[in-house]
């Protein structure tokens, strides 16, 4: 099946060579245990492991210690419609932008794969998995919402052997990064190194119900990602993906840079290119380019070999 897929070259602002390096996960790596820049958890020893970063270090967690946010939920009244483009397109700046296809390069592979929700209700995968090489699947809102065809979403894939993954759309003003992170686990977020499917990725943007931070100052919205991060690996071994776009990054945590050594970034823009990355992140390992096209959800290129792609399917 894998011969008869799709592979796209785009024009990228990260040389092919740096993604590979970048996204060489764990393999090959005894060794790496310089001090990161921010500490992966808190100080207790207590069920420590190693774990890899996206800028393949290997590092010694521990238990988590976790910063206090504010929360003061508002009243959710659309959750089943609130997928990755649909909040785009409503907030951001460029969202009504539909690109069918990015530009092309011979020098930059990239793989397709697509994003949904319940939004796309069933969808026939013998159909579909023919053309991508991997998907994410909405599985979680806050601590109240499940995905409805998520078994669907997120096993047909792996049946029709794609890699797949899961993806959580937060709202920090509701609970915790900590508890939002459970939740997630809980109800299909979790992690295995099986190489066929990918850590669970945190959607972080716009807010579909109110004030575009949610109310949150740029500490609060950095302690709140990080206290997610921090749980999602203590629980599953592995840091999960972000999906932001810059703006909202820039807007309401700051355009803080502490993420990039951690945590592989999901770049959302509609247009020819991925633009300006929010700061921290030198490349981008997903970028959803188009809210729509010819194949069911959000579109979206992974920015490397199928290779690179099990690599992060295989060790985190």
């Amino acid at each position: 099946m894998l011969a008869s897929r799709r592979r796209i070259a785009l024009a990228g602002r990260y040389s092919a060579a740096a993604v590979t390096v970048a996204l060489t996960l764990a393999a090959g790596l005894p060794g790496m245990t310089s001090a990161p820049a921010r500490p992966a958890v808190g100080a207790s020893a207590a069920g420590a492991y190693w774990v890899v970063t996206a800028s393949h270090q290997k590092i010694r967690t521990a238990k988590p210690v976790f910063t206090w946010t504010p929360v003061h939920p508002e009243r959710i009244t659309h959750p089943g419609g609130d997928d990755m483009g649909a909040v785009n397109q409503a907030h951001a700046r460029w969202g009504r932008w539909a690109l069918d296809r990015p530009a092309r390069s011979t020098t930059v592979t990239h793989l397709p794969g697509i994003d949904v929700s319940a939004y796309q209700g069933n969808i026939n995968w013998a159909a579909v998995a023919p053309a991508i090489d991997f998907s994410y699947a909405k599985a979680t809102e806050a601590t109240y919402y499940t995905n409805p065809d998520f078994y669907n979403q997120y096993v047909g894939p792996y049946n029709h052997g794609v890699i797949r993954g899961a993806y959580h759309f937060a709202i920090p003003n509701n609970s915790s990064g900590q508890a939002q992170a459970d939740f997630f686990i809980k109800h299909g977020g979790g992690w295995s190194s099986d190489g066929r499917t990918l850590p669970g990725a945190l959607d972080i943007e716009y807010n579909p119900y109110g004030r575009e931070c949610y109310g949150l100052t740029h500490a609060q919205m950095v302690a709140w990602v990080w206290n997610f991060v921090h749980e999602y690996v203590f629980k599953e071994h592995a840091y999960p993906v972000i999906y932001t776009t810059t703006d909202w990054w820039s807007t309401c945590t700051g355009n803080y840079g502490g993420f990039g050594a951690y945590d592989p970034l999901w770049i959302a823009r509609y247009a020819a290119s991925a633009g300006t990355l929010p700061r921290g992140w030198g490349f981008y390992t997903f970028w959803q380019y188009s809210p729509g096209g010819s194949l069911p959800g959000d579109q979206d290129i992974f920015n490397g070999a199928y290779s690179r792609l099990k690599v992060l399917a295989t060790s985190g």
